[in-house]
């Protein structure tokens, strides 16, 4: 007999990703190679662009390297600040420190319609997959870019 919870509960939350990816791990030669320890997994990227002179933030990509790909979670300029490439120049710098001292083959990201999938395309991401209606009435994009 089981009882179902329904609270967040943290400790539990981290008790079954250990265990998913020692399932996954166990179950897959291509996964054991790639993982390594769990200190090599889910590696930190930052790249952050600061004013010089107010050390106000420009913008900045957050992101985590894994498993030889570059994941993009968020990438957000100032609008005082678009249009004169810093985006581009956040992006190029994590797919540089990625790949060239990471080891990262490739970089993927996901984006609504509203936001960049446009921009993303012109620094060389393709779609890979379209999941329409969410949230409803928004169009979510999974793109992907070859590096190196």
């Amino acid at each position: 007999m089981f009882r179902l919870e329904t609270e967040v509960d943290k400790a539990r939350r981290d008790l079954l990703r250990t265990r998913l990816r020692e399932t996954n791990t166990a179950a897959s030669p291509v996964l054991r190679a790639l993982l390594g320890t769990p200190d090599e997994r889910d590696i930190p990227l930052h790249v952050w662009a600061v004013n010089d002179r107010t050390d106000d933030l420009a913008g900045g990509l957050v992101g985590y390297t894994w498993a030889t790909w570059l994941h993009v979670t968020y990438l957000w300029v100032d609008e005082r600040h678009r249009g004169v490439g810093l985006g581009a120049g956040l992006l190029r710098q994590a797919e540089r420190i990625a790949s060239d001292k990471r080891g990262c083959r490739a970089s993927r990201l996901e984006t609504w319609d509203f936001q960049a999938p446009r921009f993303y395309e012109k620094q060389g991401y393709e779609v890979a997959c379209v999941v329409p209606d969410y949230p409803p009435g928004i169009t979510e994009y999974l793109l992907m870019k070859r590096l190196g």
